[in-house]
């Protein structure tokens, strides 16, 4: 880039910011050494990387930095680290504008970068029908292909149960479908509606394991359609049904039980009630719902961060646990058993990372080079998450009187 010059930048780095538990390289080919010669290594590629930064500071301008693979890193799995635990210095007013007018320098004369074409802006009312189809759809719709890399054969895509002695994911995940099925002691003949039945993970199991009568929903048609497939050859296509529909767009239907099993992260706040009346007024009297899905644990935390809501997750809106009872409170069950799987989804991702990890030549030519990076971080920034207490995930059992 014209007039592009990093020796301003690295000065005022330097100065401002004298300990540094990691090195940046630059395009240059000039490094910026950690202060004590520990840590990860940031590779800024090209003046475009500072210019995606000075166009959104934060969290955000850097994540489109690292998507459009402007920075790299040599240790991702150390860089989550660090960005979790490090506590810089506070900067002064004057230390910021200095560290800015360096960063400006450093990126020279350049256009403004485009963002990366796998961002989202999500438009529209939050949380409405339609926008949150096009939320769901943003993360489900890259191809079932891409998936399958690094789900087990069941394609179930929610915490495992590794605590009751599974060794392996495939293991783990039928565990939990059991678990479910356990839970709500699921009958043969009896009908079961499974809100955002992903690819059909739990339709089949209890319809094969448990001779039900199951309707699958979900927002994705690839989903369905892959859903659909399996089914049929499984020999239950009689058994499960799959819908692409809104569980807002659900009437005159009753069912025996209900299984929701990473669904209610998407509701939000706002529309959690009408969450938990909707499902009372589907179930029967006596029947029973599995509410199973991730919630924060620390009170006045965010949702989530801007990298997650463009890239990731948009909208994604997980409660707390008690926010979520109080709903089905509210509408009218009765609560039996809470249970937390903390560490269990935290062995799950890691799991999933590593499988995906094992197939990234497939995985670029399936989903791009955008959503693999995406995809690599999200799921051990996930996987933090779970380990550090941030987030659990919970299954909540209860009836209607």
């Amino acid at each position: 880039m014209p007039f592009a010059s990093t020796a301003p930048l690295r000065r005022e780095i330097e100065s401002r910011i004298p300990e540094r538990p990691f090195t940046v390289e630059f395009w240059d080919g000039t490094r910026l050494p950690a202060s004590d010669g520990t840590g990860p290594t940031f590779y800024v590629r090209s003046p475009r990387a500072l210019a995606h930064a000075l166009r959104a500071p934060g969290q955000l301008g850097l994540g489109r930095a690292y998507v459009s693979g402007e920075i790299e890193v040599d240790d991702m799995d150390a860089v989550i680290e660090l960005l979790d635990s490090w506590k810089p210095t506070p900067l002064e007013g004057s230390d910021k504008a200095r560290l800015l007018l360096g960063a400006i320098r450093a990126a020279g004369l350049t256009r403004p970068p485009r963002r990366p074409a796998s961002e989202l802006r999500p438009s529209g009312h939050r949380h409405t029908k339609e926008r949150d189809a096009r939320a769901v759809r943003h993360h489900y719709d890259v191809s079932n292909e891409f998936f399958s890399l690094f789900l087990d054969d069941s394609m179930t895509y929610s915490c495992a149960i590794f605590s009751r002695g599974a060794e392996t994911l495939e293991a783990a995940q039928e565990e939990k479908l059991e678990t479910v099925c356990r839970k709500l002691v699921l009958k043969e003949g009896e009908r079961v509606l499974d809100v955002g039945c992903g690819w059909g993970s739990f339709p089949l199991w209890a319809a094969t394991r448990h001779g039900a009568r199951v309707l699958g929903i979900t927002l994705s048609p690839p989903q369905a359609e892959r859903a659909r497939q399996r089914a049929e050859a499984a020999g239950v296509a009689d058994r499960v049904e799959i819908r692409v529909m809104d569980y807002r767009d659900l009437a005159g239907e009753r069912f025996d039980a209900i299984a929701s099993i990473g669904m209610v992260e998407h509701v939000g706040a706002a529309n959690i009630d009408l969450y938990a009346s909707q499902l009372a007024a589907l179930l029967r009297p006596g029947g029973k719902l599995l509410n199973h899905g991730i919630g924060r644990l620390r009170v006045g935390d965010p949702e989530a961060g801007p990298f997650s809501e463009r890239y990731v997750f948009p909208d994604a809106a997980p409660l707390h646990l008690s926010r979520v009872v109080l709903a089905l409170e509210r509408a009218g069950f009765e609560t039996h058993h809470a249970e937390g799987f903390r560490g269990d989804y935290a062995e799950t991702l890691r799991h999933w990372a590593q499988r995906l990890d094992g197939s990234l030549d497939e995985a670029v030519r399936l989903a791009g080079e955008e959503r693999v990076r995406v995809w690599r971080l999200y799921l051990r920034a996930a996987r933090k998450g779970f380990d550090t207490g941030f987030t659990s995930v919970f299954q909540v059992l209860c009836s209607r009187p």
